[in-house]
């Protein structure tokens, strides 16, 4: 297959056709089986190496155009496989390398969890006196289950409070009930986990 995207940004065994990046985009949509944001399916194949943005971008953008994939939501602005976009990732998928796939696909995941994470769940970082005060949120669905507020000096430490939140705001729940029920077994075992994950 002929190489004819740019390489810039590409790890060992990515894609350098244009024809790879689309039928890996087609193939995304129909392994994962609901609507993605462009950015989502040019992050997922970025974040792993597998193709140059610009490319990856373009070629999204060709995909719509020739009625390979369409936007089925506007206010969300997700996109879908046609069809047409269904058969290019059934008959071509043979293509790809399995670890390409295998790659573009969990990350795809990853990044949909997360993003179903931060919508359901708020931080706000608010610059205060000497500092900034970050608002963190958890919420159960039509209710808010908790809300706290930090100080802290910079910015930097904010950034990485919101990080880390919303990295796993279960957690955060799970600690502040067995603190305030004085649930001592409950501590611990958050704590040992939390310790496996650090």
């Amino acid at each position: 297959m002929a190489f004819d995207t740019f390489d810039e940004g590409i790890s060992l065994g990515g894609m350098r056709s244009k024809t790879e990046i689309r039928t890996l985009i087609c193939y995304l949509f129909k392994s994962v089986g609901m609507p993605m944001a462009k950015d989502t399916v040019v992050n997922a194949l970025m974040e792993k190496g597998l193709a140059n943005y610009f490319e990856t971008s373009a070629s999204f953008d060709d995909l719509v155009r020739n009625g390979n994939i369409e936007e089925v939501d506007h206010e969300k602005e997700l996109f879908f496989n046609t069809d047409n976009g269904n058969m290019i990732a059934t008959q071509l998928e043979d293509t790809l390398a399995p670890t390409v796939k295998e790659r573009a696909v969990e990350c795809a995941l990853s990044l949909l969890k997360q993003e179903q994470v931060e919508s359901e769940n708020r931080v706000t970082i608010a610059k205060c006196d000497n500092g900034y005060t970050v608002t963190c949120c958890i919420s159960g669905g039509d209710m808010e289950l908790l809300s706290f507020s930090l100080y802290v000096p910079d910015k930097q430490q904010a950034r990485i409070i919101r990080k880390n939140f919303y990295k796993n705001p279960d957690m955060f729940y799970s600690v502040m009930i067995a603190m305030l029920t004085r649930n001592k077994r409950g501590v611990t075992e958050i704590l040992d986990e939390l310790g496996s994950v650090i």
